[in-house]
């Protein structure tokens, strides 16, 4: 075994006790005699990623991804560092990438993969959602602070008629308030999950569904999970195998622009 393998093995040691600062020096040590390895750099970006250290868990999968362009564990990590920095459109892109070699390889993190989807689309749709509510909130104070610009100046030139002219504008002020109310509570009243978005084995939200032979659609990681229990249909308990299993394309569209509206099923 060659000292770089030697010293990975040592960090494999020191992280899997909790001990990430040592890992990560042992992981860098490994790299200055093998800086080609993209094993070495998702190992110290994994330590990395324990420690928080956002930027340099980037920076060693971007290397790593210069070396091995398909690798997906550079891909899941990056994802979880962009998440943590809040660039969300980043983490989303990279955790499909980290899905779609996932799906290709079948790899038992496939479950953990799809949560991190849909754990991006949601903190995604909440930033969004924040910053619309924001700018309504200062659209409404901006036509409310002109509303009351002209009322002043239409009660100073209105002469004998100035309650009743108040009473007109305190109106229309009133209208206003409660157009912006109605809006706000459309916004924020929460339609229920569609069942034909529902994963019948998980009960969650679907991001990538696939189709079985008796027509019967299920979230991938999950019926994948099952199938290495037990080869059966989850619903008619026939024999099923994971190469007969179909990308359901119209429903996973479907699901897409669901959650691109109601970010919070994502959370439900």
């Amino acid at each position: 075994m060659s000292k770089s393998q030697l010293l990975r093995e040592e960090g494999n040691r020191h992280f899997q006790k909790g001990e990430y600062s040592r890992a990560d020096a042992l992981y860098s040590q490994a790299l200055n005699l093998d800086p080609t390895n993209p094993t070495l750099y998702t190992n110290r970006a994994m330590a990395r990623l324990r420690l928080s250290q956002w930027d340099l868990v980037i920076s060693d999968c971007e290397s790593c991804l210069g070396l091995s362009p398909d690798n997906l564990k550079a891909h899941y990590y990056l994802s979880q560092a962009h998440l943590a920095l809040r660039a969300y459109s980043d983490a989303l892109e990279h955790a499909y990438k980290a899905h779609k070699l996932c799906v290709a390889a079948n790899d038992k993190s496939l479950g953990n993969i799809t949560a991190q989807v849909l754990k991006c689309k949601k903190e995604k749709w909440d930033y969004e959602e924040k910053r619309r509510r924001r700018e309504t909130a200062d659209l409404e104070e901006e036509v409310l602070m002109l509303l009351r610009k002209e009322k002043k100046e239409a009660v100073v030139l209105s002469g004998e008629e100035v309650e009743e002219l108040t009473r007109e504008w305190e109106e229309k002020l009133r209208r206003v308030r409660e157009v912006f109310e109605k809006a706000r509570e459309k916004e924020e009243r929460r339609r229920e999950v569609p069942d034909w978005a529902v994963d019948d084995i998980t009960f969650g939200f679907m991001v990538d569904p696939v189709i079985t032979k008796t027509g019967k659609s299920y979230e991938r990681a999950a019926i994948l999970e099952h199938l290495r229990r037990s080869q059966t249909d989850p619903l008619t308990r026939e024999p099923l195998q994971a190469s007969e299993l179909r990308p359901n394309l119209d429903l996973k569209q479907a699901c897409s622009d669901f959650l691109e509206e109601n970010g919070w099923a994502a959370d439900w």
